[in-house]
C-alpha cells in the first residue's frame, strides 16, 4: 500500500506534517480542530515506506512542542520525563499502519482489517502515552493502577474518535485517488 513514487511519498509526508502542526494541542488558537497526531502516525505508517518518515514526523512534533514552550506559548505541563514515552506510543501507531498496509486490499472486507489495526494500535498508544504521563510525569502523587484504569474510559474514546475521523478521511481520499487512477488507466487502454 505504500505510495509508489518518491514524489508521492514526499507530498504525503509534507501533508501529514502540516496536519500534525495545525492540529497538535492548542498551538494555533484560531483553529479548534481535534488533534490529528495519532492518525498522522498511523496513516504515515500505512502510506510511507521509510522509517525515516516516522523520524521526520516525530522530530517535527518535538521541535514544535519545545519551540513553543521556549517562546512561552505553551506551559511545561506535558514536558516531563514521561514526554519521551510518546516515541514508543507513536511508533505503535506507525507499526499499526505498516501492519495494515501489508494486508491492504481495495475491497470492502479490508475495512475490518483497518478497524482492527486502528483499535489495536491506538490502544497500545493510549496505554503508553496516557499511562506513561499518569505514572511518570510527577503530577499525580497517589498514582495507582486502580486510579488510572477509570481514566482510560474518560480519555481514550475522545482520542480514538479524533483518530478515526482523520483515518476515515484519509481512507476516503486514498480510495478516490485509486478510483481516479483506475479510470485514467482505463481511458488510456480505450484509446
Amino acid at each position: 500500500m505504500p505510495l509508489a513514487t518518491p514524489r508521492q511519498q514526499w507530498l504525503v509526508g509534507l501533508i501529514l506534517l502540516c496536519l500534525l502542526l495545525l492540529t497538535r494541542g492548542q498551538h494555533f488558537a484560531t483553529l479548534n480542530l481535534p488533534s490529528a497526531s495519532w492518525a498522522v502516525y498511523f496513516v504515515g505508517g500505512a502510506l510511507l515506506a521509510s522509517p525515516l518518515a516516522f523520524a521526520g514526523l516525530f522530530a517535527g512534533a518535538v521541535a514544535m512542542d519545545f519551540g513553543l514552550f521556549s517562546q512561552g506559548a505553551v506551559s511545561d505541563w506535558c514536558l516531563t520525563p514521561a514526554y519521551w514515552l510518546l516515541l514508543p506510543a507513536y511508533a505503535s501507531l506507525w507499526l499499526g499502519g505498516r501492519l495494515y498496509a501489508r494486508g491492504h486490499a481495495c475491497q470492502a472486507s479490508a475495512l475490518w482489517r483497518l478497524l482492527c489495526c486502528v483499535l489495536g494500535a491506538s490502544l497500545v498508544c493510549h496505554v503508553l502515552s496516557s499511562g506513561g504521563f499518569y505514572f511518570f510525569s510527577g503530577h499525580f502523587a497517589d498514582a495507582s493502577l486502580a486510579n488510572w484504569l477509570p481514566r482510560i474510559a474518560e480519555y481514550y474514546p475522545r482520542s480514538l474518535a479524533a483518530m478515526s475521523f482523520y483515518v476515515c478521511l484519509a481512507a476516503v481520499l486514498y480510495s478516490l485517488r485509486q478510483g481516479l487512477a483506475l479510470a485514467s488507466r482505463e481511458q488510456r487502454w480505450q484509446r
